[in-house]
């Protein structure tokens, strides 16, 4: 095998973003044959011993695309200190490969999640930059008045970043009044969908993620995973470097919520 940058080799082997990987690298640690390794390095993983954070660099993995109909009260992480369940749980023992899941969907949400241990892709699929829509059914607390609507439209800033939405709108009413609601965003963040609505007055009771992107699967019930298929993969790939130019300054990897070492976060709750 000829050598490759360590950013590079550690995308392949799933543990992060190349991105993300340059960040990893510049922090110390990372070493090859036990001396730390600098940025702009390369290495051959078949005759050297490449470590980050003192843990030898698996070899390079085929690459796994799964997507997983997260329920409610499960983790989107790959560990938890309070030890609740997690979506690594779900795929235990079946997926052997260490697939990570791309971006989050809180305790008390649910729906389609991507999980992957293709860190460049992840990072495209999680980063707003890129433009992946991320589409929601939601069920909220009474019913959106036209001013309310018009506010919600407008968006609000979430955690110190605007958040506006692409689109929404109301599906159908329930008997007890309530309303459901299909809202289209593309930023990606943590509750950024329970914020809007609360913002507004109408605290959401129920939400679940229909669609990332090109993604969608109405079959698939909670619990439930299955691999891509090569159509789906393609597509993926085609909407996020399509997205990409669009965004000011054209396309950058960047740390993100991509394909990493799990690492458990405490997840607000309202």
């Amino acid at each position: 095998m000829t050598e490759e940058r360590l950013q590079k080799l550690m995308a392949k082997a799933g543990l992060c973003s190349r991105r993300e990987g340059e960040r990893i690298i510049d922090e110390g640690r990372v070493t090859v044959n036990g001396i730390v390794a600098h940025l702009g390095q390369s290495a051959d993983p078949a005759s050297d011993h490449i470590k980050v954070d003192g843990k030898m660099l698996r070899r390079e993995e085929p690459p796994r695309y799964i997507l997983l109909y997260k329920p409610r009260q499960v983790m989107t992480t790959c560990d938890d200190p309070e030890e609740r369940m997690t979506v690594l749980d779900l795929l235990k023992p079946t997926i052997r490969e260490r697939v990570y899941p791309v971006g989050r969907l809180d305790y008390h949400s649910e729906g389609l999640l991507l999980m992957t241990n293709d860190g460049d892709l992840a990072t495209r699929v999680a980063h707003p930059r890129y433009g992946i829509v991320r589409e929601y059914l939601v069920k909220v607390r009474g019913n959106l008045s036209e001013s309310e609507l018009t506010r919600f439209r407008r968006g609000a800033h979430v955690d110190g970043r605007k958040v506006v939405p692409k689109s929404v709108k109301r599906e159908r009413l329930t008997r007890e009044g309530n309303s459901w609601w299909r809202v289209e965003v593309t930023e990606g963040r943590t509750h950024e969908v329970r914020e809007l609505f609360f913002r507004v007055g109408h605290p959401v009771q129920r939400l679940r993620r229909t669609a990332i992107g090109p993604l969608r699967d109405d079959h698939i019930s909670p619990g439930q995973f299955r691999d891509l298929t090569r159509t789906e993969i393609e597509r993926l790939e085609k909407a996020t470097r399509k997205a990409g130019p669009k965004a000011k300054g054209g396309p950058r990897k960047t740390a993100g919520t991509g394909a990493r070492r799990g690492r458990a976060g405490s997840e607000r709750k309202r």
